[in-house]
């Protein structure tokens, strides 16, 4: 179960990218930086933000990527 941070990113990703990317995206992205969904801080926002902006590019477009990046940055 993510914890409260993991949640509210996903929060944050759903209403740009949608439901089901923001899930996975917030679980791809913790495991990237070697973490889980339960164990991501804020001192990681920045990095995970950060690795969205690219890896959304190719799935969304630069706009949508770049306004989701932004949505992350802004728990921070």
């Amino acid at each position: 179960m993510p914890n409260l941070l993991a949640a509210r990113v996903e929060e944050e990703l759903r209403p740009i990218i949608g439901t089901v990317l923001a899930k996975v995206s917030v679980e791809v992205e913790a495991k990237r930086i070697g973490k889980s969904v339960e164990t991501i801080d804020r001192s990681d926002l920045s990095q995970i933000a950060d690795n969205l902006r690219e890896a959304l590019r190719l799935v969304v477009g630069v706009e949508m990527a770049e306004a989701a990046s932004a949505r992350v940055r802004e728990l921070i």
